[in-house]
């Protein structure tokens, strides 16, 4: 489906903001991770708790579109997903590793069908242990395989991903064009939009990189000063910088303001900003970046469809925490889950169409709602969750030893006064 552009050109759906913030940056020496992910409005993003295995090496493991072959060993994880793929949109794995992605637009084509952004999202938390595990193995993986296959299940578009990756320590930046990719190390706080961001300060490039862009003339072969990755690969012919520049500024921003102090519920109310507004920007025109928040309401470009934000304590005997919110997080709760216990089974629901027993359809059934009067029926919305989120704070830090029984009676609870907000706003 085409969306309005202003250049006339074929325009799509494209969104998703990952940030991340060092120990250093936070209020409790914990990295922080956190991601919206941008997807079509309908489609909905069941979680989905994969548990640690033994396999036959170098058996084929079918992903989204092709087999590869599986390692001997995976970890446990939570992931994101879109419901008719195999891979995830962001997740956290049983180490403490976090991962989300994000599509880039770059000059290379794409060919036949390889890994998508998914694929490589799930397949890093399942085989990594840290973040530069995590990166070695996409890596090598995007160098073995290629990127390729449509990301949406209504069109054949298959684009190119970037990825923010962290651990309890440390935390990289990833962006690939075809089979050729930059990685930079975090060095405090950062934050990956839609674009790609990583120019002369690379800390690693696949082989060939830079000698691909000089054949194909995007770099000078006696170019000036260090090679510039996104000054060669980066492309703006088909998805408007006005898409993520605004977003990726905000996200910057607000993580910047916060420094040294950021907790989690500073990252929930950054992945459910308006640029400051009480209500997203849904009439402004096109070519506004207002219009583009980092929670984003502006379908068919992208709507925010999940999100999650990850606690990754330095203490390694401190478990890492997750949680999750369904649909957008601007009239949602961030429910905590932790790789501990076992998901209620309710969590995995939700398919191609609304069911009355998917947690996030009803979630999709709530913004409806709201979205019909916004300054009349956001901040009642947002006063209800806020207040269980601050119950849910308090008690998830004694649950040790009874992850499963507090996931379900919250998850509940979140149904009980999810079922009471849409009966009002009837």
């Amino acid at each position: 489906m085409p969306v309005p552009s202003t250049s006339g050109r074929r325009a799509v759906r494209v969104a998703c903001d990952s940030l991340v913030a060092l120990g250093a940056a936070t209020a409790d020496g914990a990295v922080l991770f956190a991601k919206n992910s941008d997807r079509p409005a309908a489609e909905p993003q069941p979680l989905l708790q994969v548990a640690a295995a033994r396999h036959a090496a170098g058996a084929p493991l079918r992903c989204t579109y092709i087999a590869i072959p599986q390692v001997a060993a995976t970890a446990r994880c939570i992931g994101s997903r879109p419901y008719w793929l195999w891979g995830f949109e962001h997740g956290l794995n049983e180490h403490g590793v976090a991962i989300g992605n994000h599509t880039v637009f770059t000059r290379d084509e794409l060919g036949a069908p390889g890994l998508i952004g998914m694929d490589l999202v799930r397949l890093g938390l399942e085989r990594a242990a840290s973040a530069a595990q995590a990166l070695e193995v996409m890596t090598g993986l995007i160098e073995a395989h290629g990127q390729g296959g449509s990301g949406y299940a209504d069109k054949d578009w298959p684009y190119h991903n970037s990825f923010l990756v962290a651990d309890r320590r440390e935390a990289w930046r990833l962006e690939a064009s075809d089979r050729r990719w930059a990685a930079r190390r975090v060095r405090v706080l950062d934050s990956a939009s839609n674009h790609l961001g990583i120019g002369d300060d690379w800390d690693a490039l696949a082989d060939g990189t830079i000698e691909h862009a000089v054949a194909q003339g995007w770099w000078p072969e006696d170019g000036p000063g260090r090679f510039d990755f996104a000054a060669a690969y980066r492309d703006t012919s088909m998805a408007p910088a006005v898409i993520s520049s605004g977003r990726h500024r905000r996200t910057c921003e607000l993580l910047a303001a916060g420094r040294g102090r950021l907790t989690p519920a500073a990252l929930r109310t950054a992945l459910r900003d308006h640029y400051g507004a009480a209500s997203p920007g849904v009439e402004l025109p096109f070519d506004d970046e207002h219009r583009f928040g980092v929670c984003m309401h502006a379908d068919p470009v992208g709507t925010t469809t999940a999100s999650m934000i990850a606690q990754l304590p330095a203490d390694g005997a401190a478990p890492p925490r997750y949680w999750a919110s369904l649909g957008s997080p601007c009239v949602g709760v961030f429910l905590p889950l932790f790789l501990a216990g076992e998901l209620p089974a309710a969590l995995a629901l939700g398919g191609a169409e609304p069911t009355p027993d998917a947690p996030w359809w009803r979630f999709k059934e709530l913004l409806t709602r709201v979205e019909r009067d916004w300054p009349r029926h956001a901040a009642p919305v947002r006063a209800a969750w806020d207040a269980l989120e601050a119950r849910f704070d308090a008690e998830a830090a004694t649950v040790a030893g009874h992850e499963t029984e507090f996931m379900h009676d919250a998850l509940a609870r979140v149904l009980m006064r999810l079922e009471q907000l849409i009966a009002e706003l009837r």
